[in-house]
């Protein structure tokens, strides 16, 4: 009989997989409360150094011995969790604890790892709250050696064609099981950004992440069927079941081949409209991403890593360091970079003294507006991305504008860090343009004002849903109201496109539903010519762009509009994707 775990978690690749389960036994290494006296304290903390050793030396050895075939990129996932080690939060905070408590080293660093989980936990931001995974990670390797745990290594069972079952895994788990043939992943932990989602889509790998209780649903050697479009996990289908998803599967990799293809082709529509196809990037695996998919620039260069987990902001040339590196390996392709925009939250505070969490950070001191109250915060990393202007196509990108008024000090400040390069004798582009995220209802409604004092525009689409609708799209409970096709949204944005096109002023979209292939056609109807989207999207968006005739569905949606208020607009929007193609 077979058994749908319909809804089971968040699918991070649409793609579908056919395998036997295998379950991998890890997840977080719990210890217990053990207290010493204080003639132990030394032993403990030598005992402390010696598993942190023990767990670089791991790490160390997965790197070196990564497969020539895999990406070059995919090794930066490791050094992360390497430079975690070195990091005094989780290298040096439990020997503190050891001294101060007289306390096991155990207990110490399992201590420490909830202090920074909560810390992370804490973050609006749903990729930064993410990175508590690695925390996790790290501290189970250095666990591991202090309570002598012998895992089998994830590559010593034969693993091709299975699909994994875990609580979470680990990046060097990933890459050793992806080397070892497998087929697909179902974790119980982890979000769409976790390293081991991104790593999932990085590799190809069909997984399914956030599947509360699958290990215990879901039984060693059954037959699967992984559906990661959905989030779904069909166990012991019938042949009758087997056979619809096998002609999925081969129809899946057909069409991803026939994607290859679209690489050196040109992103223009049917009817002859050239349509600027951009990537997002964060981290520095996404750069070759970038590349192999021959994308025209990069509309959004997220910047917040450099803050987070440390005890003071980066400098200007830790700043200029990375935005060089980066627009060197873009080999002179434009690129966005979207200053600071973090929120009111601890890991905030401990970096960069702001006041304490707001009740809601959502709503509180993020943004330009940290940026423009903390301007020593903010001027390093002006003058660093002006600096990197030197060295490529750079555009500055200004985030969560709400009124003209912080646009104006914004660029009297630029104005100013450039009067300083200059009189230093140092290189810029003093042209370099600036544009905002439309991202605020207010500044949505005053496109046309921001359009005349910027260089370029981008929507991002996941502030804007959230805040026009009043609504949390990470809160369990009210994130069934996120709806993309709300009409106050989509009149919002046709009101941005329009007011870029009467200034002049390029529009682009940077938010999930620019890659999000149910939504391209209706905004490239709405006159949307510039998308920004993850790597991975951007040939199937391609493949979409390339058949759609601009001019018929410029009617289409003028038709859908008319009707949003009346009919249901998840059935106009099926009616447009049919009629069109």
């Amino acid at each position: 009989m077979t058994l749908a775990c319909a809804g089971i978690g968040i699918g991070v690749i649409r793609s579908i997989a056919i395998g036997e389960a295998w379950h991998l036994r890890r997840g977080r290494i719990e210890a217990r409360r053990r207290f010493i006296s204080a003639a132990e304290v030394e032993d403990e903390t030598a005992r402390f150094r010696q598993a942190v050793e023990a767990a670089r030396q791991d790490l160390k050895a997965v790197r070196d011995h990564i497969p020539k075939s895999t990406p070059t990129d995919i090794s930066a996932f490791i050094d992360t969790h390497l430079l975690m080690l070195e990091d005094a939060a989780l290298a040096e905070g439990p020997l503190e604890t050891i001294r101060e408590q007289h306390c096991s080293a155990e207990w110490a660093l399992q201590l420490r790892c909830n202090a920074l989980v909560q810390v992370f936990d804490e973050m609006e931001d749903p990729y930064l709250r993410t990175r508590k995974d690695d925390v996790t990670h790290v501290a189970n390797q250095i666990q591991k050696h202090l309570q002598a745990r012998q895992d089998k290594p994830a590559g010593a069972e034969d693993l091709n064609g299975k699909i994994i079952l875990a609580q979470d895994l680990t990046p060097a788990d990933t890459i050793l099981m992806r080397n070892q043939g497998i087929a697909a992943f179902v974790t119980e932990f982890g979000g769409p950004m976790s390293h081991t989602a991104i790593l999932a889509r990085s590799l190809g790998i069909p997984a399914i992440v956030g599947a509360h209780h699958a290990t215990q649903y879901l039984q060693q050697g059954e037959l699967l069927i992984v559906d990661a479009r959905r989030g779904v996990v069909l166990a012991d289908p019938d042949e009758r079941m087997l056979e619809h998803f096998r002609k999925q599967l081969a129809a899946e990799q057909a069409h991803t081949a026939s994607l290859q293809a679209l690489v050196d082709r040109p992103s223009v529509t049917a009817d002859g409209t050239a349509i600027t196809l951009m990537a997002n990037i964060e981290l520095p695996e996404d750069i070759k991403a970038t590349a192999g998919v021959d994308a025209a620039g990069v509309g959004l260069y997220r910047t917040e890593f450099l803050y987070m987990n440390r005890d003071s902001p980066p400098n200007e040339e830790e700043h200029l360091e990375t935005y060089r590196r980066v627009i060197e390996g873009l080999n002179g392709i434009p690129i966005t970079i979207r200053t600071l925009d973090l929120g009111a939250d601890k890991e905030v505070e401990r970096c960069c003294h702001t006041p304490p969490p707001a009740s809601n950070p959502a709503l509180g001191l993020r943004a330009i507006r940290l940026c423009l109250k903390e301007p020593e915060l903010f001027r390093p990393q002006l003058r660093a991305i002006l600096r990197a202007s030197a060295f490529g196509p750079v555009r500055i990108m200004i985030p969560m504008l709400s009124n003209i008024q912080e646009l104006r000090t914004v660029k009297s400040l630029i104005e100013e860090v450039k009067g300083e390069l200059k009189r230093e004798g140092l290189a810029f582009d003093s042209a370099i343009p600036v544009g905002g995220m439309i991202e605020v209802p207010a500044a949505a409604l005053a496109a046309d004002s921001f359009a005349r004092h910027l260089d370029f525009l981008s929507i991002g689409t996941n502030d804007l849903i959230q805040y026009t609708l009043a609504i949390d799209r990470i809160d369990d409970e009210v994130n069934y109201l996120y709806d993309p096709l709300h009409p106050s949204i989509l009149r919002l944005i046709q009101q941005v496109i329009q007011a870029g096109r009467a200034a002049g002023k390029p529009v682009s979209m940077c938010g999930e539903m620019a890659g999000n292939p149910l939504y391209i056609p209706l905004l490239l109807g709405m006159g949307l010519r510039e998308f920004s989207m993850r790597p991975g999207s951007l040939l199937e968006a391609k493949r979409i762009v390339r058949s759609s005739d601009v001019g018929r569905l410029t009617e289409c949606v003028k038709d859908l509009m008319a009707r949003i208020d009346e009919e249901d607009p998840v059935q106009l929007l099926s009616q447009l994707n049919s009629a069109t193609h």
